[in-house]
């Protein structure tokens, strides 16, 4: 059959699959610096073993990697080998105990040259890092390049099995061998932030480490590079002053992701929801009118937050202070870590909010009405809240106030409400009427004068007819008395 004739021949797909595999069998291979490949000892020279790594290539081997502690080479032809490529430049070179800890000189250098990590041990710290025996050269890692985070107490890497990199090595001299170890952690890192930020999105726990503590809270790293912030916030239901309280720089936490901005770079996490919420049980065990003692926790503008149960706070609004006639007075009647009792006004489980006043502490030894029951005609005694040109505003109770018109002040028009009613001062009114829908009180003091004089004018009354009536007695008594003096 002619060349012309064996090309024109059909062949099956099976024909095609095996002449295309043997063709490429007989295609040398490419090796890259770093691969792992297996292979079998094909012969053994005085410094060098030969191994078929497949292809047409054949690669080498330094004799001492395969040698023993006592130097001897156990390794004999067929032996299969697998090993690390650590140079392709001049044919393909090999080394088997590179990550080992008993690779040639050589190997380092090949090592340091391709970029190859290799295996040391830890002898002892030193200043500013650690000695590092590798391949029975004594090497140097700083104490920065030990690990990610920092080190606190570098005794701990003493006696330690690490992988490393070659960052420095003098070749002539064969002294300075300086290496990294967080070099590859941080290149493994790199490799599995891809896979690592697939699994961080909002609601799933996830283990992390604590690498470093804020006055705000702290940075937790979740892998492959990847930190999320732990607000000092979501670290516990309880108000948290200080985040080191709670977590310190290495240590080992599971955290809740909470948001994930859009691009991903900023995660914030949780650990409070880890724990059962104590506001899920306010509902059922809170309620307006009870009475509760506990610590004022801090102040603000707007009034002071008293603890009633870890993590569950309730706010005593500055309206429910007596007014003092100062503007931050109401704060005098309080302080930071002062143990107060307190009336319980309102409830929003929902929204995660207790409403408070405060009430005198020997008082709150069981349970009792700080609101007294205003009705038309009750005649209270309340203290200037503020001055309107309509009015004047009185506290009566936390949450009770009640407008004084001006018409109902008893002062003459144009009269100065300031001057007359100071701010803080006690005032005596009459309800005159409750709009309970709306909450509205009218007050007057006009109608407690009112009151006063129809009460003095009916004492005056009762006195005059009690006086008429002992005169008129007195004088009947007289005329009683001439008359009998004049019987026979």
């Amino acid at each position: 059959m002619s060349a012309e004739d064996e090309n024109d021949v059909v062949r099956s797909p099976e024909e095609e699959d095996f002449a295309r595999l043997l063709e490429q069998s007989d295609e040398p291979r490419a090796f890259h610096a770093g691969e792992t490949v297996a292979g079998t000892i094909v012969a053994l020279g005085k410094d060098v073993a030969f191994i078929d790594v497949g292809g047409k290539g054949e690669a080498t081997i330094d004799l001492v990697e395969l040698a023993d502690e006592d130097g001897n080479v156990a390794a004999t032809v067929g032996d299969p080998l697998q090993a690390v490529v650590v140079s392709t430049a001049g044919g393909v070179k090999l080394s088997y105990k590179l990550a080992r800890g008993a690779a040639s000189r050589q190997a380092l250098d090949d090592a340091f040259q391709a970029g190859l990590p290799v295996e040391g041990r830890v002898e002892s710290a030193i200043k500013g890092g650690f000695t590092v025996s590798v391949g029975g050269e004594r090497g140097f890692c700083p104490i920065s390049q030990i690990d990610t985070a920092y080190t606190s107490d570098p005794e701990v890497h003493e006696g330690q099995v690490y992988t490393f990199r070659i960052t420095e090595l003098d070749g002539e001299r064969g002294r300075n061998l300086v290496l990294s170890r967080r070099a590859l952690l941080e290149e493994e890192e790199r490799e599995r932030a891809d896979e690592i930020r697939g699994t961080i999105v909002p609601g799933v726990d996830l283990p992390g480490r604590v690498v470093s503590v804020q006055s705000y809270g702290a940075f937790v790293d979740l892998g492959g590079g990847i930190q999320g912030l732990l607000h000092v916030s979501e670290m516990g239901w309880s108000r948290v002053s200080t985040p080191a309280e709670v977590v310190q720089p290495g240590d080992e936490v599971t955290v809740r992701v909470l948001r994930v901005d859009e691009d991903g770079e900023k995660i914030s996490l949780g650990i409070k929801q880890l724990q059962p919420d104590p506001w899920s049980t306010v509902a059922d065990t809170y309620m307006a009118g009870q009475v509760q003692i506990g610590p004022v926790t801090r102040l603000a503008d707007f009034g002071a937050f008293i603890e009633l149960a870890p993590g569950i706070d309730a706010l005593a609004h500055v309206s429910t202070f007596p007014p003092t006639g100062r503007r931050e007075g109401w704060k005098d009647a309080v302080k930071v870590g002062d143990v107060v009792g307190v009336e319980i006004l309102t409830v929003d489980a929902e929204r995660r909010r207790i409403g408070v006043a405060v009430v005198d502490p020997e008082a709150a030894a069981g349970e009792r009405a700080i609101r007294p029951d205003l009705v038309s005609g009750a005649r209270v005694t309340g203290k200037v809240e503020r001055h309107e040109s309509y009015g004047v505003f009185v506290f009566l109770a936390p949450g009770r106030t009640g407008l004084l018109p001006v018409e109902e002040t008893g002062l003459e028009r144009g009269s100065d409400l300031r001057k007359a009613f100071p701010a803080g001062s006690d005032l005596e009114v009459m309800v005159l009427e409750v709009d309970g829908e709306n909450g509205r009180i009218r007050l007057s003091r006009r109608a407690v004068f009112d009151a006063e004089e129809r009460g003095d004018a009916n004492a005056y009354h009762e006195r005059q007819e009690k006086t008429q009536g002992d005169s008129f007695g007195a004088l009947g008594d007289k005329l009683r008395a001439a008359l009998e003096s004049r019987k026979p």
